[in-house]
């Protein structure tokens, strides 16, 4: 095995061990501390953008090695068919196509389930949070869920991936537009004060006239 396939196994590897810890039944407030942690810490922010990249170049070598088992099943049609005197060399030849497709399909099943297994952590992560973020709801509805606890006003941040930063951008657009009313109310007040001006003295004027 390659050194990049070796890494790929080391990846699935640690796949495994996380999907294992994250469906391994805990109290709730060691999961939500856990999960709060893991949603906040930039660390692991950083190791979650890394391996986005790195999932790119296996789903590379993912096609790359079902491109492979493609030509050698092509190969192995062939030999079939071939005839001739030199049985045994024919026969050295299918062995050597027998094993260059079997190291493709071992190449193709590792990298592919490396992407899969990707996908159900990403959506394990996703929902475990989503229930938490329900348990708290439910627990602070029933009013099980002490004030002094520091975790309880984190659990609502975690959410999905993004959500935090999503709030916040919708939070500055609503101060711009707020903003924007503000000197729009501004503005409908300076022009009101002034025809009020202007009629009083056009009152004034006509009843000197008068």
């Amino acid at each position: 095995m390659t050194l990049y396939y070796s890494l790929v196994f080391a990846l699935l590897v640690f796949e495994m061990v996380v999907f294992m810890t994250l469906i391994i039944p805990l109290p709730f407030k060691i999961k939500r501390s856990l999960f709060t942690f893991i949603s906040e810490s930039p660390i692991i922010a950083k190791l979650q953008y890394g391996l986005k990249i790195t999932f790119i170049f296996i789903l590379i070598l993912f096609i790359d090695s079902v491109n492979r088992v493609y030509r050698v099943q092509l190969e192995l049609s062939q030999a079939k068919f071939q005839g001739g005197a030199a049985a045994g060399v024919a026969g050295s030849e299918r062995m050597e196509v027998q094993a260059r497709k079997f190291y493709s399909q071992r190449n193709m099943y590792l990298c592919g389930f490396t992407l899969f297994l990707s996908l159900i952590l990403n959506r394990t992560y996703v929902m475990i949070l989503d229930v938490l973020r329900l348990e708290q709801e439910v627990k602070t509805l029933r009013g099980e869920s002490p004030q002094n606890d520091k975790n309880a006003s984190k659990l609502g941040e975690a959410g999905e991936l993004g959500e935090i930063g999503r709030l916040k951008k919708e939070l500055a657009e609503k101060d711009r537009d707020l903003e924007t009313m503000k000197k729009q109310s501004q503005g409908l007040s300076n022009e009101y004060n002034k025809l009020g001006d202007q009629m009083t003295q056009q009152d004034g004027s006509n009843k000197k006239a008068r």
